[in-house]
């Protein structure tokens, strides 16, 4: 995909209306229900540094209908009231008469949150940005702004209406948050260093074969190092077998099960899989060669052969990415694998990217997470642009971008 859009400094701001479509979804404590991480609302600062002499409304939500941290945005603004020089209030509203009366009232320099934007059952839709343009979040809102902006990655590869519709009746803008995760995954898209290398771990198989299919397709990766549930799926594609719990819940990915033994066919010199891992047994962290974890108990981490094997390739390498952590760093002991990935890419000197909330935030608890050439604030828009497909929020502001020029050339 031709990713050509526009970007701020495209337009001018003083004292219009924006409106600014953040990704603020943070994680929260599931017994006080308040913010544990603010990462993403302070990643606002650079595009609302830029908005400074706007009137700015703020578009945003937090987890799903029907999840615990389904909540409002209330905590989410004064947190962001941190990260910004402008006076940040918050209502709680959406769409309706008092978010428009509000909207009305705005004054330059300042921010409006407005409310969880999926508290509308129409956000929940995933439909064309055409078609979404008929929504009443956008009738309602797109004739109190100016201009739109699009800051929230983290949602691109979402096709809802605050993400895809807007661009259609607004002139549109990619935000600063945007405009660098673009910057940073088209050099991985485009030319990467070589050698290339790319660490995939994590819980979630469906998104990761689709990402290791198309980077070792195109070419894009010399190697594909393999952790977590990840690798137990490719190892078991091999026709590795574990305990008996571990065959059970690997049976349900028995579909990327079969997905892993077709790409290893193909790939199989450029695919490494953990040779050893750390398990646990009465307790206590036990490393077991592969071969032997049939009777072992269940693994949580990569073992030390593969972290040195992991740690030999990354030293070797111009470019390196990772998504997902490759143990259970949460639980004590089995932190080993995922530290040691972070610290070799840290310490190393090729173009770092890593990706997904929870090897990036393990960075930050590492102090280490400025040392990386870049760390994204996404993970399942980062994987699917990996994976070879089009983002629909991308979609939507390359195609503003492009009526836009039309607009102009022909005044």
């Amino acid at each position: 995909m031709e990713i050509d859009y526009l970007t701020l400094s495209d337009f001018e701001k003083r004292d219009k209306r924006v409106l600014l479509r953040l990704d603020i979804n943070c994680p929260l404590d599931p017994t006080t229900n308040q913010i544990l991480d603010d990462t993403r609302i302070g990643s606002a600062k650079p595009t609302l540094d830029m908005l400074v002499d706007a009137r700015v409304a703020v578009l945003s939500h937090q987890s799903r209908p029907g999840r615990e941290d389904f909540t409002s945005l209330e905590q989410h603004s004064t947190l962001l009231q941190k990260h910004c020089t402008q006076r940040v209030r918050f209502i709680d509203d959406v769409m309706g008469p008092a978010a428009r009366q509000a909207i009305k009232e705005l004054k330059k320099g300042e921010v409006l949150v407005l409310d969880n934007v999926r508290l509308c059952a129409e956000e929940n839709l995933q439909e064309r940005g055409e078609k979404l343009t008929r929504t009443n979040l956008v009738r309602r809102l797109a004739p109190f702004f100016d201009l739109y902006v699009n800051d929230a990655f983290a949602a691109a590869h979402r096709s809802q209406a605050s993400l895809v519709a807007f661009p259609y009746v607004l002139p549109s803008a990619a935000g600063k948050l945007m405009e660098r995760e673009l910057g940073a995954l088209k050099r991985l898209l485009e030319e990467p260093d070589r050698p290339s290398t790319y660490v995939l771990g994590g819980a979630k198989i469906e998104d990761k074969v689709p990402v290791i299919e198309n980077i070792l397709s195109t070419r894009k990766g010399d190697h594909v190092l393999l952790g977590g549930v990840v690798g137990k799926v490719f190892l078991k594609a091999a026709g590795q077998r574990f305990n008996e719990n571990e065959e059970e819940e690997l049976a349900k990915s028995q579909q990327q099960v079969e997905k892993a033994k077709h790409i290893l066919a193909k790939y199989k010199k450029q695919i490494i899989v953990p040779s050893d891992f750390g398990t646990l047994e009465r307790g206590k962290r036990v490393n077991v060669p592969v071969e032997k974890m049939r009777g072992a108990g269940v693994s949580l981490d990569i073992g030390p052969r593969t972290t040195e094997d992991f740690a030999r390739i990354i030293n070797r390498s111009k470019t390196v990415v990772a998504n997902g952590p490759i143990g259970v760093f949460e639980q004590e002991g089995f932190e080993t694998g995922t530290r040691s990935l972070l610290e070799s890419m840290a310490n190393s000197n090729a173009f770092t990217v890593i990706g997904g909330g929870h090897l990036a935030g393990y960075a930050g608890i590492l102090g280490i997470a400025e040392r990386f050439s870049h760390v994204s604030t996404a993970g399942g828009a980062m994987l699917s642009l990996l994976a070879g497909e089009e983002l629909p929020a991308i979609v939507a502001l390359v195609d503003a971008a492009k009526r836009h020029k039309r607009s102009s050339a022909k005044s």
